[in-house]
């Protein structure tokens, strides 16, 4: 199954390391960062659980709720969280899905027949407060993820989502963005009051709205 962007994000039922969870009604009406490991006690694997649980109260800042998948199960889980704060310092205060079957790697396309045919990639899913795929990202297994990349994402995703505007190449909150061509400049002076430099035609750039 192959999911693109604006799809629904499959709902699915699964055993956790906080208990048993159904995603939607888990999530509510947050968005939720959804993020699967090829295998349990594995370096880089480590490394990044320890740097999502360091992040977690950036992420809830932003009301994201974030969960892990592994295809070892949940007992796996548990004892490789020891190792995980022994490694980095960090409690995983989050829960990571066991999936030995399988069920939820099938359902989100994690598991990538040309990398292999059991272990997943190092998918992510970004999944909105409307239960819509906002972004997804693919990594080899090889190299760990940039969770700070993460977060500098979904701060644009929800900007954009809430304003008509878009966020340039390298923006980081607090800069300017871009007012969407869709927005005609008579519209644009009412929308952005701070005002709008034009560059282009097509490219007007206004200070961040909501700072």
């Amino acid at each position: 199954m192959t999911l693109q962007l604006g799809d629904l994000a499959p709902d699915f039922t699964a055993e956790t390391t906080h208990g048993p969870i159904r995603f939607h009604e888990w999530k509510g009406g947050s968005w939720a960062v959804l993020f699967s490991h090829p295998k349990d006690f594995t370096p880089v694997c480590t490394t990044e659980l320890g740097a999502a649980a360091r992040l977690k109260p950036e992420f809830e800042r932003r009301n994201v709720k974030i969960i892990g998948l592994s295809v070892d199960p949940v007992a796996s889980h548990v004892k490789w969280e020891g190792d995980i704060t022994d490694v980095t310092g960090q409690v995983v205060n989050f829960p990571m899905i066991g999936d030995p079957d399988r069920v939820v790697a099938n359902l989100y396309g994690m598991i990538h027949p040309n990398a292999s045919d059991t272990m997943t990639v190092r998918s992510v899913f970004v999944v909105g407060a409307d239960n819509k795929i906002k972004l997804t990202l693919t990594y080899p297994a090889s190299t760990g993820r940039n969770f700070d990349e993460i977060l500098r994402v979904i701060d644009s995703l929800q900007l954009t989502a809430t304003y008509q505007v878009s966020t340039p190449a390298d923006w980081t909150p607090g800069q300017d963005v871009i007012i969407v061509p869709a927005v005609s400049d008579e519209d644009a002076k009412r929308k952005f009051p701070k005002g709008f430099v034009t560059k282009k035609p097509y490219l007007r750039v206004t200070p961040q709205p909501d700072r």
